[in-house]
């Protein structure tokens, strides 16, 4: 199945916890870094995930905020370092390039954002992604 989710990172579950609508999911990406999925108990069943399973995070590139740094004090658990490898700018939106460990993900920011923080191919930063806007397939 093609998809037009750009992000899709493969990992390992390492832990499932289920609630009575919702489950959180702990993945371990191809990279080592560790990410937190909110799903629902319904899709946590119909993907059979649990401990050991083989997933793709999937990311849509509007859902990745960038930093230069990481950031403390706030509710967005997953932020995962890496480097620009390129950025493409319009008149209002820019693209946003930035390989991490074990893959790439593509982030879609305002041209003012990346002119505010500099962004450029060889630029540290920091993909900031909402754990509830982190969807997962089954690999």
């Amino acid at each position: 199945m093609s998809l037009s989710i750009r992000n899709q990172i493969p990992g390992t579950v390492t832990a499932v916890t289920t609630g009575e609508a919702m489950a959180t999911i702990q993945v371990r990406l191809a990279g080592g870094q560790n990410i937190t999925a909110a799903i629902t108990a319904d899709a946590v069943k119909d993907l059979g995930l649990a401990e050991g399973s083989a997933v793709k995070a999937l990311v849509k590139s509007t859902e990745v905020a960038l930093a230069t740094a990481p950031v403390e004090n706030i509710s967005i658990r997953n932020q995962i370092a890496g480097t620009v490898t390129e950025v493409a700018t319009g008149g209002a939106m820019g693209s946003v390039k930035v390989t991490v460990e074990g893959g790439e993900l593509t982030a879609a920011i305002t041209k003012d954002a990346v002119d505010a923080l500099g962004l450029a191919a060889g630029t540290s930063v920091v993909a900031l992604i909402k754990s509830t806007e982190i969807s997962l397939s089954a690999a």
